[in-house]
């Protein structure tokens, strides 16, 4: 290849470089402003409640890949933390970044080796499963105990929070397996139908490609 064959390889890596950078931050910005639109749920306390913020961070995994994925991830909770700031001292934060990473992850992981309709639904079916075994560790060991903490209130207390909307809560596993877990999975599937109608749509604008 003489030299303005590499010149020319060069400027087009460097454009889609700086395109990638251009999308991994307008998605952060799309995701932390769906972050302050929370659902609240029956049946857990009113401390879980389910946001679509994951919608542009899987879309953006699926057309840029995890990595991208991970650091739109990032721009949304640093964002979050300037815009709202943090009751657990950045503890919560960092294990909402943990659980996000827990979805998108192994979703883009599995589309990038075959892209299609049915490894996007695989990928974003294993990532839900992971995402609700890794927030039900989380919820468990950081962020309950965190959150007691910096509301100066014992883990039992936010369980008991737990045992008011479902009186078969009355432990810490049966809160994060009949709490969390379920929360975690119906917004992964949420996230998931959501991201598999737009993406096709959103795809070209991202990438230039389709499922």
């Amino acid at each position: 290849m003489n030299s303005s064959g590499t010149n020319a390889v060069k400027t087009t890596a460097e454009r889609s470089n700086l395109r990638n950078l251009v999308q991994i931050g307008m998605l952060g910005a799309v995701s932390v402003v769906l972050m302050m639109f929370e659902i609240p749920l029956f049946f857990a306390p009113s401390f879980y409640k389910i946001d679509l913020s994951e919608i542009p961070v899987l879309i953006g995994t699926f057309a840029m890949g995890p990595v991208a994925g991970m650091f739109i991830e990032l721009i949304k909770v640093v964002l979050h933390m300037l815009f709202k700031g943090s009751s657990t001292a950045g503890v919560g934060d960092f294990a909402n970044f943990l659980i996000g990473c827990a979805m998108i992850v192994p979703a883009g992981l599995i589309y990038q080796k075959k892209k299609s309709k049915k490894s996007a639904v695989i990928g974003m079916i294993a990532g839900t499963l992971f995402m609700a075994f890794i927030g039900c560790f989380l919820n468990a060991f950081v962020l309950l105990p965190a959150y007691g903490k910096a509301f100066g209130m014992p883990v039992d207390a936010l369980v008991a929070m737990g045992t008011a909307v479902n009186p078969a809560i009355n432990s810490l596993l049966t809160f994060v397996v009949l709490a969390v877990a379920p929360f975690n999975i119906l917004k992964g599937l949420i996230v998931g139908a959501i991201t598999f109608l737009l993406y096709k749509h959103v795809s070209p604008i991202l990438h230039g490609t389709q499922f």
